[in-house]
């Protein structure tokens, strides 16, 4: 007869321990996406990045797919080249919406001629004063 018993236990810890890293395989695989689309926003290649970091393009490949854990020196130095700081990379996606589409909108502009700027900040004020008595009669 054979003991199921050991092989139950067995698939019940790693259940357990699939459900425990779980969240921290969610929290991975979205620093490796944020650190992979900040690169690609910027225009630069993995080897670029790499180099520029002192990593090889192989490593920050695995990085920015998951497969590999990336070391705190190594996020710092790819913060550093991003011209970002690694609670960019850290904090939640939530708290940082605001703050990234401001650096977007700060780097498109840049840009833009002057003529061009000056009818952005025209627009970003009409957009201002439109918005803010509609939101004032829904009580925001």
């Amino acid at each position: 007869m054979v003991d199921n018993s050991r092989s139950r236990r067995g698939e019940d810890m790693a259940d357990q321990e699939l459900s425990t890293t779980a969240p921290l395989d969610a929290e991975r695989k979205r620093l490796a996406d944020k650190l992979r689309e900040t690169r690609e926003f910027l225009g630069l290649s993995q080897q670029e990045a790499a180099t520029a970091a002192n990593l090889t393009r192989l490593a920050l490949s695995a990085i920015e797919t998951g497969r590999r854990r990336i070391e705190s020196v190594e996020l710092q130095a790819l913060a550093r080249v991003y011209g970002q700081s690694v609670t960019y990379f850290l904090e939640s996606q939530e708290a940082d919406a605001g703050g990234q589409d401001l650096r977007f909108i700060a780097r498109a502009a840049k840009e833009l001629s002057h003529e061009d700027r000056s009818e952005l900040l025209k627009f970003a004020e009409f957009l201002r004063r439109y918005k803010a008595p509609a939101e004032k009669a829904h009580g925001s």
